[in-house]
């Protein structure tokens, strides 16, 4: 993967006075798995830059008032790196800049926001963010603040394009003593509070002889506020000369006016030890949960904190230790997140294509209507992949799609156009295997001729349908099953066959499969992430519709209505239901990333091994699963990869124990991934498949 991060125009990446925003993304990328194809680009005149990698843009006669300086920022990035084939944009701080790049670069974009966005150019009015929303393939914020601020007065939108990642750092072991001091570190403004800061160490110096009180940073408008001669101005220094300075200081005061969208200067001042008094503004709090936290901001009040530091040494050094010890965000987790969070724009990058050995014709529903939105959970997609992974050769056709297409553009009867073009493939390709499913369109002429051509052809049919007894739609299901059982080799179905009467005398030749996960479609580890969800749920009122009928019920709206009255304070992400449509595709993906469980709920009476194909993609993606005892997938799973309920009741306080036992549902996710993959990944079902059509004695584990 190749990457470009763009800085705000002016930000500083030097060695010296890096900005923010620099320290970030030098940071992060020390311990990405990308750092070396990961390119910064900005625009300074200082020339001692953070780290190599960096290109510079110059920008010069800007002579027109009705020349945004930005925009040549942006034109001049673009010249630059229009031909050098970046995978990934990632643009700091300037929303402004995404329609310029959107239009011009055909590579994905994230937005990084280190500020509130509603005081940015291009992020201001809700219908700028909500484009951003709509067109950006990422957004980031450093802080839960920053993105309240980015939300507010939007409509309710999803926000699985979003994600919070916060600056970060890295702990230290080393025991280093502390001097009696204390420090201020950033701009040298009253926004900051270096003001109060100044006037409070009056009277704490007054007091206590024998400390003394530093401040670093500086200021372009800088006012000379009076303070105590023993108060020491380092000005700027370099970013390891900051954190050196932080580590021997015993206090550190951060009493800022400002909104702070995050407050770096906490999280280094509290992970080097410092006794850390910080302001309520902005996102101080969200730094270190071991600050002591001003009620009131003002002179009195500091003096008062930092006195009671001072005199009380047993107070102070339990706050240094628990500060130093318990870091909340540290850079090595952090940069795993955002490789993670790249590499889940590119769900598809490794297909392995061995020599070909059978020649398989795979005819399903592509959902090219659909605009492919039920990719991920078609089973004929994961099929072929599974079939090309063993070495197969494959031409799939679209059935559906095929008669749509070609309606009206001949005088033939579509049906015979649709079966004349299907033998003709065939006489083409003349293959060793015909694999169908779901294929409204395939005939019993049809398979006939096939076989007339290729007396030694084998044909399998699948179906996924739900096929118990108790549901509406359930003899339709069965009736297109039982239609091909006697002219196919084979037929597989998502059900247990011993459980259905109707098969009993076809049951030699009638196979049970697991839907398959795809090492390209089921790529996520929600496990490894911080969802802000608890329990995740779809279902639809069909793939064509895409939307909710109103109207229309099941036992499942009652089961869920039920559920989330039975447990209180459970984060619910739930769509298909009430008033929250379905999702597809993309936006599933990202609905799914965002909740740390999974609710796998079928229609109808829990049956033995059936499951809607949703459960590839829930415990794929390394969700923690719960599921119906009575589908008896411990025949499959273990406790410690998948969690069986009872009944409703048993099921609402499994919730409410995993949701506050991170460590044993993070174990049992990872493990039922792990598992799944192990025996359902979409080579062996294929490779199941193929064996069991050419009349192997194998067993699907």
């Amino acid at each position: 993967m190749k990457i470009a991060s763009i800085l705000p125009y002016k930000e500083n990446y030097t060695r010296k006075g890096a900005g923010a925003v620099a320290l970030w993304i030098s940071e992060f990328m020390r311990d990405s798995i990308y750092k070396d194809n990961t390119y910064i680009i900005g625009s300074t005149l200082n020339k001692k830059y953070l780290t190599k990698n960096y290109i510079n843009i110059n920008i010069t006669n800007i002579n027109s008032r009705f020349n945004s300086t930005t925009k040549k920022y942006s034109e001049n990035i673009i010249k630059k790196i229009k031909y050098l084939s970046f995978d990934v944009i990632e643009l700091h701080n300037r929303p402004v800049m995404v329609r310029e790049f959107f239009r011009k670069i055909n590579s994905k974009i994230i937005l990084y926001f280190h500020n509130d966005p509603t005081t940015m150019k291009g992020a201001k009015s809700v219908n700028e963010r909500i484009f951003l929303l709509e067109n950006v393939d990422k957004i980031i914020f450093i802080s839960k603040w920053v993105k309240q601020k980015f939300f507010k007065d939007l409509p309710t939108l999803s926000d699985n394009k979003t994600q919070i990642i916060y600056h970060s750092i890295d702990p230290i072991k080393k025991k280093i003593k502390k001097n009696k001091q204390i420090i201020f570190v950033g701009k040298l403004n009253e926004s900051k509070g270096y003001d109060l800061y100044c006037k409070s160490m009056f009277k704490v110096l007054d007091l206590h002889k024998d400390w003394k009180a530093y401040s670093i940073g500086e200021e372009k408008r800088f006012q000379n506020y009076s303070t105590h001669r023993r108060h020491i101005n380092l000005g700027q220094i370099s970013h390891t000369k900051v954190l050196d300075f932080l580590s021997k200081s015993a206090i550190a005061i951060i009493p800022s006016r400002w909104e702070e969208p995050f407050g770096r200067t906490s999280l280094e001042a509290s992970s080097r030890g410092c006794a850390t008094i910080i302001s309520n503004t902005g996102g101080l709090i969200e730094t270190t949960d071991y600050a002591v936290i001003l009620k009131k901001l003002d002179v009195r009040n500091i003096e008062s904190e930092t006195i009671k530091l001072i005199r009380n040494n047993k107070l102070r050094k339990k706050i240094q230790e628990n500060s130093k010890k318990f870091v909340k965000h540290k850079l090595k987790i952090n940069s795993k997140v955002i490789d993670l969070m790249r590499e889940s724009l590119f769900p598809f990058n490794k297909i392995n294509i061995n020599h070909n050995k059978l020649r398989i014709l795979n005819i399903y529903n592509l959902a090219q209507k659909l605009n492919h939105r039920i990719y991920n959970l078609s089973l004929g997609k994961k099929f072929t992949n599974g079939f090309i992974r063993n070495g197969h050769d494959v031409i799939e056709i679209s059935d559906r799609d095929y008669v749509r297409q070609n309606k009206g553009l001949n005088l033939l009867n579509i049906k015979d156009k649709f079966h004349n073009y299907l033998i003709e493939t065939f006489k083409n390709y003349n293959p060793d295997l015909v694999i169908f499913g779901h294929s409204d369109n395939i005939t019993e002429n049809i398979l006939d001729d096939f076989k007339r051509i290729n007396k030694n052809l084998i044909i399998s049919q699948w179906n996924e349908d739900p096929l118990m007894l108790n549901l509406p739609d359930t003899f339709g299901n069965i009736e297109k099953l039982k239609r091909f059982i006697p002219l196919v080799d084979h037929s597989f179905i998502t059900t247990n066959p011993s459980v259905l009467k109707f098969l009993k005398k076809d049951n030699k030749y009638v196979h049970f499969f697991m839907t398959p996960v795809d090492k390209n479609i089921e790529c996520f580890d929600v496990f490894k992430l911080k969802p802000q969800n608890d329990v995740f749920y779809a279902m639809s009122h069909g793939v064509n519709r895409a939307t909710l009928k109103e109207g229309k019920t099941d036992s499942r709206v009652n089961f869920l209505n039920k559920l989330i009255k039975k447990s209180d304070g459970i984060k619910y992400d739930f769509y298909g239901f009430g008033k929250q449509e379905p999702v597809w595709g993309n936006e599933f993906y990202r609905s799914l990333l965002n909740s740390k469980m999974a609710l796998n709920l079928s229609r109808g009476n829990p049956t033995k091994h059936y499951s809607s194909n949703r459960i590839a993609s829930l415990m794929g993606n390394g969700l923690m699963v719960f599921i119906d005892k009575k589908v008896r997938m411990n025949n499959f799973f273990s406790s410690n990869e998948i969690v069986t309920y009872h009944n409703i009741n048993d099921l609402a306080e499994k919730i409410k124990f995993y949701k506050k036992n991170d460590k044993s549902r993070i174990k049992i996710a990872e493990q039922g991934k792990k598992k799944y993959f192990k025996l359902f990944n979409e080579v062996k079902i294929s490779k199941y498949i193929i064996d069991k059509s050419l009349g192997k004695n194998i067993s699907l584990i």
